[in-house]
């Protein structure tokens, strides 16, 4: 019983980690380019770092939504059909 809620809680963290991680590496990856391109001009502005990560995380997650919701349809249906086992 223990080991099969320790086991459900990894597999929480890391199905959280899959379905973060397209939108933190887009963003990271649209940060880092911005601040090179901010150090080469000498351009200062505040927003400019942000409106392209928004935009670019906005659209990875458009993109992804099916596979992120087919992976979180599977974890809940796993969860549900777990229960039964939970409450014996």
């Amino acid at each position: 019983m223990e080991s099969t809620l320790i086991s459900l809680g990894v597999e929480t963290f890391k199905i959280a980690l899959e379905l973060a991680l397209p939108g933190l590496l887009v963003g990271m990856f649209l940060g880092l380019a911005v601040s090179i391109f901010q150090a080469t001009t000498q351009i200062n502005e505040m927003t400019l770092s942000f409106i392209p990560k928004i935009i670019g995380v906005v659209i990875v997650i458009i993109l992804t939504m099916p596979w992120m919701l087919n992976s979180m349809n599977d974890f809940a249906t796993k969860v549900f059909n777990m229960i039964p086992s939970f409450v014996q």
